[in-house]
């Protein structure tokens, strides 16, 4: 597809789904913060090393584009996975084996509970409803969380002690409002926010009716959350992956002495520059030896918890295959494929080899070292400051 096309599609800057065509045929259906900035990234010269052969492919093949308004990134996202799920386009389950989707299920319960369900282990027969699939594992969760607020739900997957005063506040919701939030959230995952939205309105000029001004406030508030839904951490992600400009590589290492006082930092280089303001640091508590793969597995895990972190463009890792296999393995659990670069040492600790992408590695390698110089260096200094700390 030439650029000429993507321009005469005139897309908006504002969210939404967008449908690459071929003929009649949808090849891919992706979500977008800005329709326009999304869309215009795929005719980057950096597309390969950025999202890899496939979708550079699927670009060529292409003929046209198409797209659909929404009101928030959240509700693309929710509408992303209906057509995703609807068209099945083949460039889609391409990028992604259907198992490793993850599918939002409301079980058969009294009161239902909302469980968030990897593809492997799904059988929609014992769920009263299924949605997805949904591509981003990380987006969904956070999108989970801003729907929890406006529609309290229970779960499986919560650390009950963790939300004690949750679900103490969750137990103490009338059985019927439990219920009704229930229905509401299937109807908005059904992308009917406006029959939400009359439903509880209904509700507030009822209680207001009967004179329960408190229940008709907190219905107020619901309203008022669905029509400014506060969804800036789904569009931090959104905008960090299609930022031309700002190409950010995370740099992880691992630091201890025989395993003791084990430590692991994240260096950041943006656009080839050090940005310490990012910089974070982990206290391993996983491990009690000198695993440094499994230290590495741990660090990344709650690195990729952090939504409101964005997300980078290149992950680097001090060391070999056992450290890139790990990064790839944290990577595919959480749903995000981004491109991985192995810094190989020699004995005087000074790189000798790269392992990953050859385009990437071409384009970035400069910055590639710079960021794993620097993520040695931190990881060093934190771990004898906390060596010395451990002393006194």
């Amino acid at each position: 597809m030439k650029v000429s096309v993507y321009k005469k599609a005139n897309l908006p800057d504002h969210p939404g789904v967008y449908f690459f065509y071929k003929g009649g045929e949808i090849l891919y259906i992706g979500k977008a913060t800005s329709l326009r900035d999304r869309v215009k990234s795929y005719f980057g010269r950096d597309l390969i090393a950025t999202r890899g052969p496939l979708l550079v492919d699927m670009v060529v093949q292409a003929d046209h584009i198409e797209y659909q308004e929404t009101d928030s990134v959240l509700e693309a996202l929710i509408l992303e996975a209906e057509l995703i799920k609807r068209h099945q386009p083949r460039y889609n389950t391409k990028e992604k084996d259907n198992k490793s989707f993850n599918y939002v299920c409301i079980t058969n319960e009294k009161i239902p509970k909302v469980l968030v369900v990897r593809g492997r282990k799904l059988n929609k027969s014992e769920y009263k409803k299924v949605f997805g699939p949904f591509p981003n594992g990380l987006q969904l969760r956070e999108a989970m969380r801003i729907i929890r607020k406006i529609f309290p739900f229970f779960d499986n997957h919560s650390d009950k002690k963790q939300n004690y005063q949750f679900y103490k506040q969750l137990s103490l919701i009338p059985e019927k409002d439990q219920k009704n939030n229930i229905k509401n959230l299937i109807l908005f995952f059904q992308g009917k926010k406006k029959q939400v939205i009359v439903n509880l309105k209904k509700d507030m000029m009822k209680y207001a009716k009967e004179k329960e001004f408190e229940r008709a406030g907190e219905i107020k508030k619901k309203i008022f959350a669905l029509e400014h839904i506060n969804d800036v951490a789904l569009i931090k992600d959104d905008l960090i992956s299609t930022t031309k400009n700002n190409f950010r590589i995370e740099a992880y290492d691992v630091a201890h002495m025989s395993g003791k006082n084990m430590v692991g930092v994240m260096t950041v280089v943006s656009d080839g520059k050090i940005d310490n303001s990012e910089y974070r640091k982990f206290i391993i508590e996983s491990q009690k030896d000198a695993n440094d793969t499994g230290a590495l597995e741990e660090i990344l895990s709650r690195r990729f918890r952090h939504t409101e972190w964005g997300l980078p463009n290149l992950i680097v890792v001090d060391g070999g295959t056992a450290q890139v296999n790990v990064a790839h393995q944290v990577l595919s659990r959480y749903q995000y494929e981004i491109p991985v670069v192995g810094v190989v040492k020699d004995e005087r600790h000074k790189a000798k080899a790269l392992m990953g992408g050859e385009k990437i590695i071409l384009a970035h390698k400069k910055s590639i070292i710079l960021a794993n110089v620097e993520s040695h260096r931190f990881a060093i200094t934190f771990h004898r400051a906390k060596r010395n700390k451990a002393f006194l």
